[in-house]
């Protein structure tokens, strides 16, 4: 029987209570829903969905399934069981497997399998057998457990092996029993029964055991100039030569070779995995005091939290500007670095940060990158800011840390298209999941924090989740970095607002930020030495207003601000005067202005202003004074910035053309000087536009609902359990007989449907499938064709 049609069976025999875990393990079977049994079989089935199940394997579980695919055979009718599986895994009862196995079968990677023929006996049937679902070979590779492939296999995949493989059995009389051997088959076989026995490395020269050791956890090495060095019959004391041209080691090419399966097999003493890996790595014994991870993670979050508000005011007041290729140039970071007084790492940071929160969006007009919420974060709550950076941080695929020095990056720019990862917020979840369950597990004294390294994670992930593991290993100590540099982590310890997070408690973490961020405060400390010192967070407003009155030394909360001519001189440019900046800084002093400061801004202001310089982008000349004082009084005129510089001169800053079409709107009729440059352009105004909106950040749900799994039982109940109502499982059951129909070597009736949907029944033997295309032979014309799998409908074997 068919696999799907095997495992849809078993599907529809569970209870409700085994769906639902099966669900909630697998939550895409039922994304979306699906119409019947045999889809949901086939669904199991597909190579997307198995990925995503091999992921969420233990190691001992990946080590039982791989062993079980090695040792069954759907084609001759043999299956596995507890049993079988004891002689193939060391260190394992049959308890121990027959737990793991049904623990296989629930996630639907094995379905229940009659026994081999040759088992009779009462006992042999009461025990459960298995077999895997349909493509799980292909989807775990070509070397499960780490073991090479068959002498047969190999032949076929290296078309000098298979002319040599003859030659190498005849030259050793005990692989070819007394028999000359001709077929490159039948000389596979041959080394498939030699290679197996004890015998076959007796006569090695001595370093031949020392060379195939570097081949115990893969069977896959590089040998220069491998297969001339294959010479049956040739005797020699070098151990590679004499393994090659023994067959222990089969060439793939010229500069790589493979250990074969029979030879690993051996090598590991007849056990397909020597020790089952049953315990998990012991937690982290290294610990921090919980009040020096309380400090370092509030110096954290104030530390980013200053860094994407003094990015957002930057950019509102200049555009970041872009490499032609994308991306913050070097130069324009070093400007963005002095403006935040931070480093490169942290202003890389506050980049991508401010990016994913939506602070910052690229202007695809001009290739910069500009301030269009500034106003609204800046006006946010400090843990509710914080809140979004987490959130963001946690869901965007970009990563800074690739673009961070420190990390061994800095190939790449910040914000270029290249920073993206896809999997980087999976990644990001389950590197915090793992610390914080390093973290619960590690017994600390009361007062102490578990320390959780890069290595610690590293180690937990390979026995929790293996093949996840490989995903994350690039990407894991640049996440530990960023983590740590917003606080999530804090002094290497998790913290309460880090495990927060990860249980997806939004509502308790806005709590406990309200609780542990100190609240930003409105006094200053002005001194006689011309500085300010702020006590501690400044509200925003106050930050921007005070930044712009002094220029600010230092990093951290207690920011000090140095007053000095040119810093009063860029507050008068804007706007201020000395009467407006005395007594803003008489309104947030604790004890008053000090009197040099208060002479210094007289005597700034004093000389300020003798000789004026503004910026027009264009003018207006008209000799109808009366007509240019209306055009001031008019409200759409507004937006081009009109000032009167001489009763019949208007200046504006928008360009000629601008100024041009706002005007003819307005019912007159200008006419642009043709002495000014037309390709001179300026920035047009966005006054009419509306910010976007910061998004909020909602917790994602990690399983479906349990309306939408109730009501995907209902549907299931009431639909057929092998026979698909739908068209999901049709195309898996055909491309599933293709690949028996391949291994097999054996024809198949197809019904194919041509573009004008006539339909006709051939009988063809299938060569390969990939891609959603079948190459076959077709006998009667002795040519090959190529087939689209959607225009086949049915399939049986022939």
């Amino acid at each position: 029987m068919s696999s799907i049609r095997a495992l849809a069976e078993e599907l529809s025999a569970r209870g409700n209570d085994a769906l639902r875990r099966l669900f909630a393990a697998r939550p895409d079977l039922i994304t979306p829903g699906v119409p019947d049994f045999a889809a949901l079989a086939a669904r199991a089935c597909a190579r997307v969905s198995l990925q995503r199940a091999l992921e969420s394997l233990s190691k001992p579980q990946l080590q039982v399934l791989e062993a079980l695919v090695l040792t069954t055979d759907e084609d001759e009718g043999r299956s596995g069981s507890a049993v079988e599986l004891r002689h193939a895994v060391g260190n394992a009862t049959l308890g121990t497997l027959d737990a793991i196995l049904a623990e296989l079968s629930q996630l639907a990677l094995i379905y229940r399998a009659d026994p081999p023929d040759s088992i009779h006996s009462a006992s042999g049937s009461r025990r459960r057998y298995y077999q895997p679902v349909a493509r799980l070979r292909e989807v775990l590779g070509s070397y499960p457990a780490g073991l090479g492939r068959c002498y047969t296999e190999l032949t076929s995949v290296s078309q000098f092996f298979a002319e040599k493989a003859a030659d190498i059995v005849n030259a050793i009389p005990a692989a070819a029993q007394q028999q000359h051997v001709e077929h490159h088959i039948a000389a596979a076989y041959a080394l498939e029964r030699w290679a197996a026995l004890p015998e076959a490395l007796e006569s090695a020269p001595p370093k031949a055991r020392e060379v195939l050791s570097k081949f115990t956890n893969w069977p896959v090495g590089a040998v220069p100039h491998a297969e001339a060095r294959v010479r049956p019959g040739r005797k020699t004391d070098n151990p590679v030569d004499w393994l090659l041209s023994h067959g222990l080691l089969v060439p793939l090419d010229d500069e790589h070779v493979e250990l074969p399966r029979p030879v690993g097999l051996a090598l590991r003493g007849g056990r397909i995995v020597p020790g089952l890996a049953l315990d998990p790595p012991p937690p982290p014994a290294a610990t921090t005091s919980t009040a020096l991870r309380r400090n370092a993670a509030l110096g954290a979050i104030g530390e980013v939290l200053r860094l994407v508000s003094g990015l957002a005011v930057e950019a509102s007041e200049r555009p970041i500007e872009t490499l032609r290729a994308g991306g913050v140039g070097t130069r324009e970071l070093r400007r963005l670095t002095a403006a935040l007084r931070a480093d490169s790492d942290q202003t890389v940071l506050a980049l991508e940060l401010a990016a994913a929160v939506g602070i910052i969006t690229l202007d695809v007009d001009t290739s910069t990158w500009r301030a269009t919420a500034a106003e609204e974060w800046l006006a946010l709550s400090r843990p509710e800011q914080w809140l979004r950076i987490a959130a963001a941080w946690l869901d965007t695929p970009r990563v800074a840390s690739l673009a961070m020095a420190a990390e061994g990056g800095g190939q790449l720019a910040p914000l270029a298209g290249e920073g993206q990862r896809p999997d980087a917020a999976a990644v990001r979840r389950r590197v915090l999941e793992v610390a914080a369950e390093l973290s619960g597990e590690a017994n600390s004294a009361e007062g102490r924090a578990v320390v959780v390294r890069a290595e610690d994670v590293r180690t937990r992930l390979e026995w929790a989740q293996p093949r996840l593991a490989r995903r994350l290993r690039g990407l894991l100590d640049g996440v530990l970095v960023e983590a740590t540099m917003i606080g999530f982590l804090g002094s290497g310890a998790i913290t309460r607002a880090g495990s927060a997070v990860v249980r997806g408690d939004y509502e308790g973490l806005r709590a406990l930020l309200e609780e542990i961020l100190p609240q930003s405060v409105d006094r200053i400390h002005l001194q006689a030495d011309l500085t300010a010192v702020a006590p501690g967070y400044l509200e925003p407003g106050l930050a921007r207003r005070l930044a712009l009155l002094a220029d600010p030394e230092g990093r951290g909360p207690a920011t000090i601000y140095r007053f000095s001519a040119a810093s009063l001189r860029r507050a008068l440019d804007a706007g201020e005067d000395a009467a407006s900046i005395s007594a803003f800084l008489a309104q947030h002093a604790e004890a008053g202005v000090p009197q040099p400061l208060a002479y210094l801004i007289e005597d700034t202001a004093g000389r300020y202003g003798r000789i004026r310089i503004g910026r027009a982008g264009s003018f207006i000349a008209s000799d109808d004074e009366a007509a240019l004082a209306g055009l001031l009084r008019e409200p759409s005129a507004q937006q081009l910035g009109l000032t009167q510089i001489a009763p019949t001169v208007l200046v504006s800053n928008a360009t000629p053309q601008e100024a041009a079409t706002v005007l003819r709107e307005l019912g007159l009729a200008p006419a642009i000087d043709s002495s000014f440059d037309p390709a001179v352009r300026l920035q047009r105004s966005r006054g009419g536009t509306d910010a976007p909106r910061l998004p909020t950040p909602e917790p994602r749900p990690a399983v479906p609902s349990v309306d939408d799994v109730e009501a995907q039982l209902a549907i299931l109940r009431n639909q057929s359990a092998v026979v698909a109502n739908g068209d999901e499982a049709a195309p898996m059951l055909g491309i599933e007989t293709l690949q028996k129909a391949i291994r097999l070597k054996r024809a198949v009736r197809l019904n194919i449907v041509d573009a004008l949907g006539n339909s006709t029944v051939e009988e063809l033997r299938p060569v390969s499938i990939s891609a959603g295309r079948v190459r076959v032979f077709d006998p009667e014309r002795e040519t090959e064709r190529v087939l689209s799998v959607h225009r086949i409908i049915d399939v049986e074997l022939a």
